[in-house]
């Protein structure tokens, strides 16, 4: 198949085991919302934030490597023994100094959570070199197929494990389980790729080399993506990062219909591309209009529907995470497009060129957080969060301009237009409902909302870029017409 072809046939089954994966994983989240304490929740996120945080160093931007193309991992079957080598040596190094540390620095529910989480995810990224030989190869099928079994196990032991009464051990479970069934897929039942060691010292000065250039970005990146948590966890307690986590993990699941597939597509897509400007531009243009206008229509329902959402299916201990609930879902608007715009600097070997808008991203992060989080609690830190993500998309996509064309105003104006609308006309029938003084009930409000909110939107859009949207769906049939 073209590369057209396996994009499109890549995105469509990420999509298609998406649907059916983000109302598996919904629902785990509302159960086990609703069966364990707030405090556990903060745990959890505190624990698995040192984790991800510190991981970056066994990582050293070798997937990044792996997936560029160039003249050391011209060889895939070698540069994946490399890669596989030098992943497992930086990877049990690390685990044993995190252990460590945990061992002597934490005590109680944090260090057991660090105890259990640090192997899983040792494990769990040892499976990486078979997931970046089918993500270089634009074929996702199988890592598709692969998360919708992850869901559906690690879901039924987690809601089981909290129905019995067990509360950090339910959501601990879900990371082992998961590190479990990734080695099964992808080394055992039908394997992606057989292990096996080997040193080529240019391959391994290649990763390491590579790596190095990007590694700045990824400390950036990861320290921008959990310094939050940890902050609340430390400065406000578990209660607070309890309600914070949840408030953004309900945000993000609107997002992964769309922009989770399309983001692990679109690495390799631009990679493949990224010495034909014209088609990379393409590319890069319809990826990202795609996300922003699912971002648009997706955030503007969360932000009217989070009240009703809130009390219906979590119930009235998470009220106090409404406002940080809303105010997250701009990070849930914008952040897929800045994923899409920094992996175009990985594609075409240049990842340092974002290290300098990461670092300072990261310094408005720390200063912000004491600033705003101290006084205004979780809502100071979501504002701080938004605030940093703007800071950092518009001097990427600036940037970008070098490498790819793209216009802003068709990217941005009929979804910023459409959303204005849609929201003016919810607030509007809102208003209408409750002028008596009294409400309907949350069922009822939150459909009429809802459906007005998404009529008008849809509608609106419709009539703004009808054109360019029939453009693209006459191409996306074109290709499922050649692939048959």
């Amino acid at each position: 198949m073209s590369l057209a072809q396996r994009s499109v046939t890549s995105v469509s089954w990420n999509a298609g085991t998406n649907l059916a994966k983000i109302a598996i994983l919904l629902a785990r989240s509302i159960l086990l919302a609703r069966l364990l304490p707030v405090e556990v929740f903060g745990v959890y996120a505190l624990a698995t934030s040192i984790v991800t945080f510190s991981g970056i160093l066994p990582m050293w931007g070798m997937g990044g490597a792996f997936l560029h193309r160039a003249p050391e991992t011209a060889d895939e079957e070698q540069a994946a023994a490399v890669h596989f080598t030098l992943r497992l040596v930086l990877l049990s190094i690390w685990t044993l100094a995190l252990l460590g540390v945990a061992r002597f620095l934490t005590s109680g529910p944090l260090q057991m959570a660090l105890f259990i989480l640090t192997p899983a995810f040792a494990a769990l990224h040892l499976s990486d070199t078979p997931r970046f030989i089918l993500t270089r190869r634009v074929v996702h099928k199988r890592l598709a197929v692969l998360d919708l079994l992850t869901a559906i196990i690690t879901t039924i032991i987690a809601v089981y494990l909290a129905w019995r009464g067990y509360g950090l051990p339910a959501l601990l479970a879900t990371d082992v389980a998961t590190a479990v069934l990734a080695g099964l897929a992808l080394f055992i039942w039908r394997p992606v790729w057989r292990p096996r060691f080997l040193w080529l010292r240019d391959t391994v000065r290649y990763y390491l080399h590579f790596g190095s250039r990007t590694m700045a970005d990824s400390a950036l990146s990861e320290a921008i993506d959990n310094l939050d948590d940890i902050w609340t966890g430390a400065y406000l307690g578990n209660s607070a990062l309890g309600l914070y986590s949840r408030a953004y993990t309900f945000a993000t699941y609107p997002r992964r219909i769309l922009a989770f597939p399309v983001n692990l597509v679109a690495g390799g897509t631009y990679a493949e591309l990224k010495e034909a400007r014209h088609q990379l531009s393409q590319a890069f243009f319809r990826t990202n209009a795609l996300l922003v206008r699912s971002g648009f229509l997706f955030g503007g329902l969360l932000v009217l529907l989070a009240p009703e959402f809130v009390r219906l299916a979590l119930g009235e201990k998470w009220l106090p995470m409404i406002p940080t609930f809303r105010l997250m879902t701009v990070f849930t608007l914008l952040d897929p497009v800045r994923l899409t715009v920094s992996q175009i600097f990985i594609a075409i070997g240049q990842p340092e060129r974002v290290v300098r808008i990461r670092l300072i991203q990261l310094t408005a992060l720390i200063a912000g957080l004491f600033l705003f989080g101290r006084v205004w609690d979780i809502i100071g830190v979501a504002l701080v969060v938004n605030g940093v993500l703007l800071l950092g998309l518009i001097p990427l996509m600036q940037a970008a301009r070098e490498h790819v064309d793209f216009s802003a105003w068709r990217l941005f104006a009929g979804p910023i237009a459409a959303l204005i609308a849609g929201a003016s006309a919810a607030l509007a029938i809102m208003w209408l409902m409750c002028r008596a003084g009294s409400c309907p009930n949350d069922w009822i409000t939150g459909t009429a909302k809802g459906l007005t909110f998404a009529g008008v939107f849809g509608s609106i859009l419709l009539t703004i870029e009808r054109d360019d949207i029939i453009r693209m769906i006459a191409d996306v049939r074109n290709m499922g017409r050649n692939q048959a």
